[in-house]
């Protein structure tokens, strides 16, 4: 081949693989763990958001936390902005239910989410406030509308995490009953995305150890919960699309308190490595759940791994797609399939 059809043919190859590239504002969650902070240091470049979940809110609204400056450094140094959660610690309901009733509690707590955000130049705050009770959907509407009003003056963002929902109803049964009145409902997602800058909807945790073994994020349930949102109004332009980097492994258990009972618990990839290796399981893949999974006998009880790596964030990724989204809110650094960022870089640009 001549020189110049060599040039060309890499300039076609380059172009077609730019046109099949997405932009994705990718939003990465990150721990205070030495996994977690390896992580965003060596993939920074590849990150628009970073959120560190290391600052707990009172009853009284008081912060507390701070920014390891190495994670400021590098954000600065690679384009990153950084928007950390306000969490209410083990998302307990009471607490939560405690600040969102009290407007001097909600006041306090924004002065010092603005007083945080100049201390460390941040570019705004992510609420990650769980345990939400459906009695308390106004006073966490009316905290959050008060929140974004203060941060938009000042140039700040604000955003929300909230869990996942399929149906305005309470479900097929008690346990999709329990999870709309405490977890789902409490949040008016429409009206969210439209006070804040965007939302993340946590697209994950469709099985966990509450329930039997089952994917972590099958893909035809993610879809659903893309839907939802859609048919509810939500612009796509402002839904932050949540994606595991974790897989869950379940297991008989036992405590004097419970007695024998069925457990679960995320792990990360390298754990994931080292059960198959354990138990010298193979992988299979799961048509309809969109990952990969594994099973082996343990003493006589059946052990189930659900697996998410970069096949399944292909599939993911995919819907990103489809539906035009904002973005990806990603939990957690540090616990992802190493292939997962060749994938990421093939298929999105960072925005």
């Amino acid at each position: 081949m001549k020189p110049s059809s060599i040039i060309l043919a890499l300039f076609v190859f380059s172009t077609l693989t730019a046109h099949a590239q997405i932009r994705s504002e990718n939003l990465f969650y990150l721990v205070d763990t030495p996994e977690s902070f390896g992580s965003f240091q060596k993939n920074a470049a590849q990150i628009s958001i970073v959120c560190p979940q290391t600052f707990l809110v009172s009853k009284e609204g008081v912060l507390t936390g701070s920014v390891d400056r190495r994670v400021l450094e590098i954000a600065k140094a690679n384009g990153v902005k950084v928007m950390p959660l306000i969490v209410n610690k083990g998302f307990d309901a009471q607490l939560l239910h405690d600040i969102v009733s009290n407007a001097a509690s909600r006041r306090r707590s924004i002065e010092m989410m603005l007083e945080y955000a100049r201390r460390y130049e941040l570019a705004g705050w992510q609420f990650d406030l769980e345990g939400l009770n459906i009695s308390d959907r106004d006073s966490f509407t009316l905290y959050f509308r008060e929140t974004a009003e203060a941060f938009h003056k000042e140039g700040l963002q604000l955003s929300a995490a909230v869990v996942h929902a399929l149906e305005n109803v309470g479900g097929p049964g008690p346990y999709q009953g329990f999870l709309y009145e405490n977890w789902r409902a409490g949040y008016a997602l429409k009206e969210l995305s439209e006070i804040g800058d965007f939302i993340t909807i946590m697209t994950y945790d469709q099985h966990t150890r509450r329930t039997p073994p089952g994917p972590v994020a099958g893909i035809e349930w993610v879809e659903q919960v893309v839907q939802y949102l859609l048919s509810e109004g939500i612009a796509p332009e402002k839904i932050s699309m949540g994606i595991p980097s974790y897989s869950v492994y379940w297991y008989a258990d036992y405590t004097q308190e419970r007695g024998g009972f069925s457990n679960g618990r995320q792990v990360g990839y390298d754990w994931v490595q080292y059960l198959l290796g354990k138990f010298d399981a193979t992988p299979q893949w799961h048509e309809k759940a969109g990952c990969h999974y594994a099973f082996w006998d343990n003493g006589g009880v059946f052990e189930y791994l659900f697996i998410e790596d970069a096949q399944s964030l292909k599939l993911k990724l995919d819907i990103l797609k489809k539906y035009k989204l904002r973005g990806i809110s990603v939990w957690v650094l540090g616990r992802e399939d190493p292939k997962f960022w060749e994938v990421l870089e093939q298929m999105v640009m960072k925005k």
